[in-house]
């Protein structure tokens, strides 16, 4: 079978994606360093275990499994973190992601699916944001896909390659088939956090700033859910394999929804109270991002079929109930 290198593959959306390229009918390769990946998630093909700095590492992967493309998820993404040790974003996400193009040239393979951000538009508030919208990142996280990104286009201009560069909006849910899901130490995301607090797991959610100008006071994010987005990434090879060239995509659904919306969704869901507390707002945090995602409707006919509050939840809830990965991931 087909052979596509997934880095990050061991983490959220990598395992997902993974599961997606499979039913494709490719093999995909996992490399993954495991410092927030699971070696648990990787359950649809080989497992290689390897950080991006490490060329001879990447040599080595790609001389024994050739892949025709790869689908690059592996990266650092707290937006906290980012702002407190900018240092740590560029070192691992952007000089990782050179070492990684350069392997791949010298390699022979000129293919990329690169998972990018809505983050590199910062603080835009009140506009629908498409592909042509300024990009001004506000947070190191943002600047360092926003680097990425330059410098894909750079290598495609001096070396070919060709790459499908999505700006994800907010990813939420779960493999409906509960195989793989969202499960991170320590937790960061909204919609798992909520889950956490209905089941007791926390005392409460923290509800990080009630005091943005919008009509509950909490920030407002396009959901899309995992399923939808990794459908994404299929088309997106489909799309490179036919010689299609180099395209920059939004991923979302063009629906905002606010904290306390996705609170009150997530108690219709299961029946529970969420129990919260309001605090103070984090450096970094936009009030509103909202996607406009018709290129990827009109171009690769992507339709966002299971990205509703209920649907995500719902299968978060049940991706939650399986009690996840178990012990905490190895910090090499």
């Amino acid at each position: 079978m087909t052979k596509v290198l997934v880095t990050g593959g061991a983490g959220y959306i990598g395992s997902h994606a993974c599961k997606a390229l499979k039913a494709a009918g490719f093999t995909p390769v996992t490399y993954d360093n495991l410092s927030t990946g699971w070696e648990a998630a990787v359950k649809f093909g080989p497992f290689e275990k390897g950080d991006l700095l490490d060329r001879a590492r990447l040599d080595e992967v790609f001389a024994r499994h050739d892949p025709i493309a790869v689908v690059h998820f592996a990266a650092l993404s707290q937006v906290g973190e980012s702002m407190a040790l900018p240092g740590k974003y560029w070192r691992n996400n952007v000089a990782g992601s050179q070492t990684l193009f350069e392997a791949m040239l010298d390699a022979g393979c000129r293919q990329i699916v690169f998972s990018s951000t809505c983050a590199t538009y910062g603080e835009q508030d009140n506009v629908v944001l498409h592909e042509q919208s300024p990009q001004m990142p506000i947070n190191a996280y943002g600047r360092s896909k926003r680097a990425i990104e330059d410098m894909l286009m750079d290598f495609g201009a001096s070396d070919g390659l060709q790459s499908v560069i999505f700006r994800y909006f907010n990813v939420a849910g779960a493999d409906p088939e509960a195989e793989v899901g969202e499960f991170h130490r320590p937790e960061t995301h909204l919609v798992p956090l909520i889950l956490e607090a209905i089941d007791g797991q926390r005392n409460a959610l923290t509800v990080f700033g009630s005091d943005y100008d919008t009509p509950d006071g909490t920030c407002i994010r396009d959901y899309v859910h995992v399923m939808d987005l990794v459908e994404a990434h299929i088309l997106g090879l489909t799309w490179l394999a036919e010689g299609k060239g180099s395209a920059v995509f939004n991923l979302g659904t063009g629906s905002g929804f606010s904290v306390r919306e996705v609170m009150q969704a997530a108690e219709q869901v299961t029946g529970r109270t969420v129990p919260f507390v309001d605090g103070p707002r984090r450096a970094g945090d936009c009030t509103k991002l909202v996607s406009g995602s018709e290129r990827a409707t009109r171009d690769l006919h992507w339709r966002p079929e299971r990205s509703t509050l209920a649907q995500m939840i719902a299968d978060a809830w049940r991706w939650h109930q399986t009690g996840g990965y178990g012990d905490n991931p190895d910090d090499g």
